[in-house]
């Protein structure tokens, strides 16, 4: 089992290093044979399928995993031994990709100049990567000219600010003062995003022991799902230390008091703004049973001063500022079709120009958007006013609760977004079909994630990807064997007092 998803990681560095855009002066690409492989399409699909397999290898793991720690397994019934285990996987499985370069995704190279940006003296809440070029410099395919920390960022944001808060790029910056090349630079970030895994580690098993869910289950769950292996891990997305920032900073204002819960809040939002969403579940968990409406209000506008008022004092300690705020409409620049709101906007526009309406042609597109983010704002704020307070298991249903609505009315969604929903769902006691779509999804977003923006427009890569998917969803979740593990994975344990504590909340 451990040893079946050491072997999917090492495949999917070996396959990536041959499907992921690399600077072009990286002497990786003086290797022959890799050359080779990527000189010719019959090269890069192969490496595509070695992806895939590798994904396909970590997820039957996974399951396996699930089961071993699953409540009432003859081989590990004891949740601390079960924690225990899945930090050792989650250990073992990740370290092949701590020196992958950024897979299925260019942004981990645009974090890298970013980085450079602040450490040359250059705002990134004003400059893009591109400010890094000479002029005489081109973002093309195979262009060898032009600093190795440009030669792999992503066209598209090569002379457009960041949307991240001062935490990333701060000490993206710091790594940059150490050395200017790309590749370690991306490592070095990827051990800022190891950093939400280690958080991750930590909490959940805490928060589970709240929502009545199996600490190990729900440990396995979200640590060393596929969707965090492909999209948090080998993606290297900010999401993922975001996320465990959030988790960390409930957990913290039940033990330690609010205050700092929302201090951690503030940082969550530091590297990206819906990390801020942790702090509905503090204003929730930190009040008294039955709370008044007036307290409510008191409560939500203290938590906020402190997690606003964090935010905006990292900006100033950093000396990176407050600039990011004017550059958060740069996601929306891009349609993605994860996203409801644009898909739903933008039937409307085209029903509208085949009407002759006359209109703009993004013009329902953009209110549609905006509908959403408020319909979103006005879920948390009704959460934040009418859910119970005094509740742990309510906080945690708070945070999924506003959580999800921000991923599905958002008007951009990346498959790296999800990453927000698993730790604050799969801590509580789900319904059995619940937690079994939960490992659904999970498998799927994970065995996906080479086909989201990584392959845009490359019309045989997304065949052969969606062909290979198709194969191995069927085998991971649907044979008998694997109906029978999701069975024990999703078989429901015995609720515990909320209050009590939980041996595996203390014993690491």
């Amino acid at each position: 089992m451990i040893a079946r998803g050491t072997l999917g990681s090492l495949l999917v560095l070996l396959g990536g290093l041959v499907t992921a855009t690399l600077p072009a002066s990286t002497p990786v690409l003086r290797l022959d044979a890799l050359g080779a492989l990527r000189a010719h399409e019959i090269g890069r699909m192969s490496g595509l399928v070695v992806v895939l397999v590798g994904l396909g290898l970590l997820a039957n793991a996974w399951l396996r995993l699930c089961r071993t720690v699953a409540v009432g397994d003859r081989e590990t019934a004891d949740p601390v031994e079960g924690v225990a285990l899945v930090r050792f996987a989650a250990v073992v499985w990740a370290a092949p990709l701590v020196l992958a370069p950024p897979l299925f995704s260019r942004d981990g190279w645009s974090y890298a100049a970013q980085g450079k940006l602040a450490e040359v003296g250059l705002s990134p809440y004003v400059w893009g990567p591109g400010a890094l070029a000479p002029d005489t410099f081109s973002p093309l395919p195979g262009w060898l000219t032009g600093p190795p920390i440009v030669q792999a960022v992503d066209p598209l944001w090569w002379d457009t600010a960041t949307p991240y808060g001062p935490v990333p790029v701060f000490l993206g910056a710091i790594a940059a003062g150490v050395t200017g090349n790309p590749w370690i630079l991306v490592i070095a970030h990827r051990g800022l995003a190891l950093v939400g895994l280690v958080l991750l580690a930590w909490a959940v098993p805490r928060l589970a022991a709240w929502g009545g869910a199996n600490p190990a289950v729900a440990t396995a769950l979200v640590v060393v799902s596929p969707l965090m292996m492909a999209n948090g891990v080998a993606g290297l997305h900010n999401d993922l230390l975001m996320v465990g920032l959030m988790a960390a900073a409930l957990v913290v204002a039940v033990e330690r008091g609010w205050v700092w819960g929302a201090v951690l809040a503030g940082v969550a939002a530091g590297v990206k703004v819906p990390g801020g969403l942790v702090a509905v579940g503090i204003v929730l968990v930190s009040l008294p049973v039955g709370a008044a409406l007036g307290a409510r209000l008191r409560r939500l506008g203290a938590v906020g001063a402190v997690s606003v008022g964090t935010l905006l004092g990292l900006g100033v300690v950093t000396g990176l500022g407050n600039g990011w705020l004017r550059a958060l409409t740069v996601p929306g620049e891009v349609n993605t079709p994860l996203s409801a709101t644009t898909l739903v906007g933008g039937v409307v526009d085209w029903l509208a120009l085949h009407l002759g309406l006359g209109t703009d042609p993004a013009l329902f597109r953009d209110l549609v958007r905006a509908l959403g983010l408020l319909a979103a704002a006005g879920i948390g704020v009704w959460v934040a006013l009418g859910w119970r307070t005094g509740s742990r298991r309510t906080a945690i249903a708070a945070v999924a609760a506003v959580g999800a609505a921000f991923v599905l009315l958002s008007p951009v969604v990346h498959l790296w977004y999800f990453l927000l929903l698993p730790p604050f769902l799969a801590v509580q006691r789900l319904p059995r079909h619940a937690t079994g779509a939960l490992v659904a999804v999970s498998v799927l977003l994970g065995l996906v994630a080479p086909l989201d923006s990584s392959l845009h427009g490359a019309y045989y890569a997304i065949v052969i990807g969606c062909m290979t998917v198709a194969l191995l969803m069927p085998v991971l979740l649907l044979t008998r064997p694997a109906r029978e593990r999701l069975a024990r994975i999703v078989a429901p344990l015995a609720p515990p007092s909320e209050d009590a504590g939980a041996e595996v909340a203390v014993r690491r």
